[in-house]
């Protein structure tokens, strides 16, 4: 008697285990790269300036430094995402942070530390969340986008959580330096070899990149729906800066006390998490547009109504959750909706057009919700996500129907050229 023939695992099973172990990896690096760059800047602060005998809003500054060069760079690297995949941008990038907090460690003086974070502003945009999210949409099917991205955000989200304690054991048991010094190592171990080993090289990216349809970074600018896409998550960007940057402040100065006004943004994560598992069922039913508009409308009128909560330990939670809400989904939504509305040809460098005056209204809304320095900020910032919710409506009314995708050729896909004419999206009224 024979034996029975062994089974294959069928294509589509092959390709959904393919972009599962890939979020999960992207998650782990991910948690690395922003435990290493961003989360354990916060925890280092005040040591770093005690150290280095200059004022904390010095040393804040390397943080708008990042920034800045971050949003200089997001064009460049979007292009080169759309080119070549995500393979060795992404180890280069992880690269570039080890040596960047490695000259952190070694920083002397401000300048120093500006230049190190000029750096940490580089490796950001080119191995974190904007090339993570290029890599996916690329990488999975239409049906498994939102959920792989929600993934892979709320177990970075969960797991960053835990370098603001890590990063300050470290810190209270080697120094800040050599604190350092341990987390370049995470990123040299950890990241570089894992982006090299798992994420798709340019092959593999120019492959699936050639059954892809899309709009050109032109067409998509003289489209109305980018314009309305970017007031949306400009607005909603700078508003979610300020609050998050000065609600512990603000709690204090209405009259909570230290400790619970460090603790109530426990309700922002929260619902942050909350919101990105009720997501992608959501989305499937009423649209990611409509979805995300809801909760900008709901952020802002939480952050609206937060003036009349006072003291109100209730309110306030209610308030600081309805924040979240708009928090939560906001990461996930926008990659999401732009690939809805413009295809995965030019996502990355479309993507990247938005992320240059959001980077900008990150660094300047905190300036202006500190200027106003009193709760007319809070009503500034809940006007704002209501500008953002009201720009989506239009998107939220009509819905992207793709034609079936044309193939680029393997030459189009690697050198940018993709006419506008093979994308060819209707729009029905919903």
């Amino acid at each position: 008697m024979s034996a029975p023939a062994p089974t294959t695992a069928r294509p589509e099973q092959q390709d959904e285990h393919r972009w599962r172990r890939l979020v999960l990896v992207l998650a782990v690096t991910q948690t690395v790269g922003y435990g290493a760059l961003i989360q354990s800047f916060t925890v280092l602060l005040v040591p770093i300036a005690d150290d280095l005998g200059v004022s904390r809003s010095a040393v804040t500054l390397a943080a708008t430094i990042s920034t800045l060069v971050g949003a200089a760079a997001a064009l460049p690297v979007g292009s080169l995402l759309d080119r070549y995949g995500g393979r060795t941008l992404m180890t280069t990038g992880s690269a570039v942070g080890v040596v960047a907090v490695l000259l952190w460690s070694r920083a002397g003086s401000l300048t120093g530390l500006y230049l190190a974070f000029t750096l940490v502003g580089l490796a950001l945009a080119m191995s974190t969340y904007e090339a993570a999210f290029a890599v996916l949409v690329v990488a999975t099917e239409h049906r498994h986008r939102d959920g792989a991205i929600v993934v892979l955000t709320m177990i970075t989200g969960l797991a960053t959580s835990f370098y603001y304690p890590l990063t300050g054991w470290l810190d209270g048991l080697l120094g800040w330096r050599t604190a350092l010094l341990v987390l370049a190592g995470t990123l040299a171990l950890v990241a570089v070899p894992v982006h090299l080993w798992a994420v798709p090289g340019r092959a593999a990216h120019s492959l699936r990149a050639t059954a892809r349809s899309g709009a050109p970074v032109g067409g998509a600018l003289r489209s109305p729906r980018f314009w309305l896409l970017l007031v949306a998550f400009v607005a909603q960007a700078g508003a979610t800066s300020a609050f998050l940057l000065l609600m512990v402040t603000y709690f204090r100065d209405v009259g909570f006390s230290p400790a619970t006004a460090s603790a109530l943004p426990l309700a922002v994560g929260t619902m942050q998490i909350g919101s990105r598992l009720a997501l992608a069922p959501l989305a499937r039913r009423f649209g990611m547009a409509t979805v995300t508009a809801v909760s900008f409308a709901v952020q802002g009128a939480s952050l609206l109504v937060l003036p009349l909560a006072g003291t109100s330990l209730p309110l306030t939670l209610a308030c600081v959750g309805g924040f979240g809400l708009g928090y939560g989904i906001s990461v996930v939504a926008r990659p999401s909706i732009v690939a809805d509305t413009f295809g995965v040809a030019r996502f990355a460098s479309i993507l990247a057009v938005m992320t240059v005056p959001m980077a900008l209204s990150r660094a300047g809304a905190p300036l202006v919700g500190a200027w106003i320095a009193d709760e007319r900020f809070v009503l500034v910032m809940g006007a704002a996500s209501l500008v953002a919710a009201a720009a989506l409506v239009p998107l939220a009314r009509s819905t992207p129907v793709v034609q079936p995708a044309v193939a680029v050729s393997s030459a189009e896909a690697s050198s940018g050229g993709v006419p506008f004419r093979r994308w060819s999206p209707s729009w029905r009224s919903r």
